[in-house]
């Protein structure tokens, strides 16, 4: 099997059309892989030993210091498109794998209860040290089974309809603008944005998210909300990396409370304090005036009125996770578009069509009419994910790539790197909107396997904020690109990835008005 890999993934091209993606599993339960009884046994995936594995991690090893992207790059050198790498310190086994058709499988037998594994550090801070804010109730990112789908079903009619997302255009259009203007003054003598641009970014995503989780204004752009905007910021980013130390990379955290476990539980201490204050002030304002049955409530407005509790871990939810996800696929496009000023242009043309004046403002009408905007903000997630891939628990038996891996066994999805491989994308590395637009004569996204691109997963588990992550990043690259020309003088943009992938370079674009 190993051996005819290089011929069944030396290029897909699908002998139909490329098939519309359902979102849900599409396979009964009483499925049969038919392949498990001629399969190789689990035991013979490659992958090194435990022992190998701790060397190969270990200072001057071979995968130490490794971003993610980068361990699953050399990860797939060594051992090819299946790797299993065994369990230590009290985990499981992971089976990473670079096939999309062993992505689809994976999906489509998942089950109406797909398990993620959660990050367990997270999981024991909120069951073990901060009971008494959490109460039991895990949240999305750390329940399963039938905890995960009561919780889901009462957030699933909130966030995923289209006119809760409608009722933010105007509200997030205020924050854009509101940000272009602070952008301008943030120039130096050469028009070039400041080294902590992405500071502010990660601030803008942050007054975006408090506008959406908890319909209000926190202020972080202003001048005097800078250390305190800062400092949420800087532990929102401590919080990734310290659980990609703690929960990807090998630890004794389990047995042995490190320091840098102890750091952890004292930032999310943090983290929850600041938190849960702008969520009890919301709270207040919101049940001290509660506004009239409308379809204008505020996704915490309408979450209250289901589930107290469930209303609160989802404010709380939202701004810890949308916040360095956001502003690291937002910075992605606008370097690709920097990069690309034909392109750049392209798009700041269909956006005088709905906006005649930088002043004009954005409505949910005019929205529709932009769809080269989605798809350069789709081609730029391509190249510069803001997640190296997904990950699930085998729903069933699985024969992948020729070996059985039994029921429950954790599976990560690693697409980011094949999603720049020529193999599965004609001129993968480039930057070409036009393949995600029906008629124009380009390399084609129906070119690509249809689960080698899934940037906010798929089926019952796929991102539950997918589609106001899409409006936050549409509203602000259109505002920005209607308001600057923008051009990146510097080197190649660098990603650091830990859980999530962020820029090591300074975030110095040039930014130049448009003057009509």
């Amino acid at each position: 099997m190993l051996r005819n890999l290089a011929k069944v993934y030396g290029g897909y091209r699908p002998s139909a059309p490329l098939r519309a993606l359902s979102t849900q599993p599409a396979v009964d339960s009483g499925f049969v892989d038919t392949e498990w009884e001629n399969a190789l046994p689990y035991d013979k995936i490659p992958g090194p030993g435990v022992m190998k594995m701790l060397m190969m991690f270990a200072p001057g090893g071979r995968y130490y210091n490794a971003t993610l992207p980068e361990l699953q790059r050399r990860l797939r050198q060594d051992y090819g498109d299946l790797v299993r790498l065994p369990g230590v310190f009290g985990r499981a086994d992971n089976i990473m794998s670079f096939s999309p058709d062993d992505f689809e499988k994976v999906f489509r037998t998942e089950g109406t209860w797909p398990v993620r594994r959660a990050i367990d550090t997270f999981v024991y801070y909120r069951r073990n040290v901060r009971q008494d804010v959490f109460k039991g109730l895990g949240g999305l990112v750390t329940e399963q089974g039938e905890n995960w789908q009561f919780f889901r079903s009462i957030v699933n009619p909130v966030m995923l309809q289209p006119k809760t997302v409608k009722m933010y255009v105007d509200k997030l259009d205020e924050v854009s603008r509101d940000f272009t203007k602070i952008m301008k003054n943030l120039r130096d003598e050469k028009n070039e944005m400041p080294a902590d641009f992405n500071q502010w970014l990660n601030r803008w995503a942050l007054e975006t998210m408090g506008v959406m989780a908890l319909d209000t204004r926190l202020g972080i752009l202003e001048k005097n909300k800078s250390d305190e905007a800062e400092h949420i910021v800087k532990c929102i980013r401590e919080f990734f990396q310290l659980t990609y130390e703690l929960d990807v990379l090998p630890s004794v955290w389990m047995y042995y409370k490190t320091p840098k476990f102890v750091r952890l539980m004292r930032t999310l201490d943090e983290l929850t304090a600041m938190i849960m204050a702008k969520v009890d002030e919301a709270l207040v304002r919101l049940e001290s005036s509660p506004n009239a049955e409308s379809t204008g409530q505020s996704v915490l407005e309408k979450l209250l009125k289901v589930n107290r509790d469930v209303a609160i871990i989802m404010a709380f939810d939202m701004l810890l996770a949308g916040i360095d996800t956001t502003a690291s696929g937002t910075i992605g496009v606008l370097h690709s578009l920097a990069m690309n000023p034909d392109k750049q242009t392209k798009l700041r043309e269909e956006l005088r069509t709905i906006l005649p004046t930088k002043d004009t403002p954005l409505t949910p009408d005019k929205m529709h009419h932009l769809p080269y905007l989605r798809a350069c903000i789709k081609e730029g997630l391509r190249l510069a994910p803001p997640t190296a891939g997904n990950a699930r628990a085998a729903g069933k038996n699985l024969v992948l790539q020729g070996y059985r891996v039994p029921k429950g066994t954790d599976i990560a999805i690693a697409s980011m790197i094949l999603q720049q491989d020529d193999r599965f994308f004609q001129r993968a590395k480039e930057f070409v909107p036009e393949r995600w637009l029906k008629g124009e004569k380009c390399p084609s996204g129906d070119e690509a396997h249809p689960f080698v691109f899934l940037p906010f997963g798929f089926g019952p588990r796929t991102c539950i904020g997918r589609r106001l992550a899409m409006l936050e990043m549409e509203v602000i690259i259109a505002r920005i690109t209607r308001e600057f020309e923008y051009r990146w003088n510097y080197d190649e943009l660098r990603i650091r990835g830990s859980l999530i992938n962020i820029p090591e370079n300074e975030l110095k674009f040039e930014m130049n008005e448009v003057q009509n």
